[in-house]
């Protein structure tokens, strides 16, 4: 049996140092392949200035925090635990550096307002070659942008999912005024309706990168594309998500 994180469950015995402050040495050496599965699910959709062993090394930190801070009492298995602090330490590195020019950032914020403009004039999901025409190029560049935008910081599902709130607010753009718990339950209640109805190719990438954990080239073998057409629907998808939220408050 093997849990979500990709860690045996099998006759482990409890995570003693987790608990009693034991060596973390047990801890490092049973789940060094969890951080290396998590690295190797995220490099995929990152830039290739993005190395896997700095995403190994973060995600390292990542599972000796979790070890230091997990609590039992709480319900939720290591496993689990740890896979959130280890996938989150990696995101933290990557989002220091923010890899990407603001030419991306720009962009794409033209692409979610060509989205916007799309879908509010006809009241349907904006295709590809739609948008391409709204931002006056064709649909080559059009691509070419959303390979560009792919691992971006400007919107990260993984932050969202994990409940960052520095996310979240990039995801929503500006909240008026702090945001506190139930802003932000709110609208990842928005956000949860907004992900059920996106186009069902883009829902089944993010489905697939998500909650089965697959990788890019993985996923293009189920749904009959090429790996760098996956990362272009991911993107696409982060970009309709950003343009139909960017009215949230």
């Amino acid at each position: 049996m093997t849990s979500a994180n990709g860690a045996s469950a099998v006759n482990k015995p409890p995570i003693k140092n987790a608990i009693e402050g034991a060596d973390l040495s047990e801890v490092v050496d049973r789940y060094a392949p969890l951080v290396k599965r998590i690295a190797h699910h995220l490099l995929l959709r990152m830039p290739a200035s993005v190395q896997i062993d700095d995403l190994i090394q973060s995600g390292m930190i990542g599972l000796l925090e979790a070890a230091k801070k997990y609590d039992v009492s709480k319900g939720a298995s290591f496993e689990t635990y740890a896979g959130i602090r280890i996938r989150g330490s990696m995101l933290d590195e990557v989002r220091k550096g923010d890899w990407a020019p603001r030419s991306v950032h720009r962009k794409s914020r033209k692409v979610a307002e060509a989205i916007k403009a799309i879908e509010a004039r006809t009241g349907q999901d904006a295709k590809d070659k739609e948008i391409a025409r709204e931002m006056d190029i064709d649909l080559n560049a059009y691509y070419a942008i959303l390979q560009d935008a792919s691992g971006s910081r400007l919107f990260s599902f993984d932050d969202v999912m994990e409940g960052d709130d520095s996310a979240i607010e990039l995801a929503a753009g500006e909240l008026p005024g702090p945001c506190d718990g139930l802003q932000r339950d709110t609208f990842k209640s928005h956000l949860s309706r907004a992900i059920d109805g996106l186009p069902e190719r883009e829902k089944l990438v993010l489905a697939l990168y998500y909650d089965e954990e697959l990788n890019l080239k993985e996923i293009g073998e189920v749904i009959g594309v090429s790996e760098s057409r996956v990362s272009q629907i991911h993107s696409q998808a982060a970009m309709r998500l950003r343009a139909r939220l960017a009215d949230w408050s």
